[in-house]
């Protein structure tokens, strides 16, 4: 697994060759293996393919059309064009898994404190099972793409999900097509000691 994490990359070119459902399980557990706070096991996933990818992209697409209207995130404008182009990566690549949150409580909502830390655990918890998800896919042969553009198209992609509850994330997958180099990485000047 160390390979992977040195090698893996952000893939957002694939080819067209689809993902076997046995790959797409072993992607899944890689997932579910991953450490949790209290051991809660936040996530769900929803592995999307085929036919049911072709109307989850059409979902996005109006969330995409309902944001340029009427936007959940006016704040994050300057981003809506790499919204977009993750619209088009998505649509590329022959397999998006979905993460939800299954304790998440909906972004419409004030948090109370004791909430807001179970968010951040659960948080953490997610992106474990993520980063997981991706280096599985890495030593399986194929590349992938966390995206958190998600949120553009938040509330359709929720109802095309049949959820209430959080989306948290998708990862893109497929066989690469593309091979990026490493993106320069901070040094090791980000590490504090502190010692009495």
């Amino acid at each position: 697994m160390i390979r992977s994490i040195l090698n893996r990359r952000s893939i957002r070119k694939y080819k067209s060759d689809e993902v076997s459902e046995d790959v797409i399980l072993k992607i899944i557990e890689a997932g579910m293996l991953a450490p949790s706070a209290k051991n809660r096991q936040p996530w769900k996933f929803v592995a999307v393919t085929g036919k049911s990818k072709v109307s989850m992209m059409k979902a996005m697409e109006k969330g995409l059309e309902r944001e340029k209207a009427k936007p959940l995130l006016p704040g994050s404008a300057k981003e809506f064009s790499d919204a977009e182009n993750t619209f088009k990566i998505m649509r590329q690549a022959p397999l998006i898994i979905f993460v939800i949150n299954r304790f998440g409580i909906s972004i419409d909502r004030e948090l109370t404190p004791e909430e807001r830390i179970y968010e951040i655990c659960n948080a953490q918890s997610i992106g474990a099972a993520i980063e997981n998800m991706s280096l599985a896919a890495d030593d399986l042969g194929l590349g992938s793409l966390w995206i958190c553009n998600t949120y553009f198209s938040y509330y359709e992609l929720c109802e095309w999900l049949e959820t209430d509850k959080s989306l948290f994330a998708a990862l893109a997958i497929g066989y690469a097509d593309e091979s990026p180099r490493a993106r320069p990485r901070l040094g090791l000047d980000v590490v504090f000691e502190r010692r009495k």
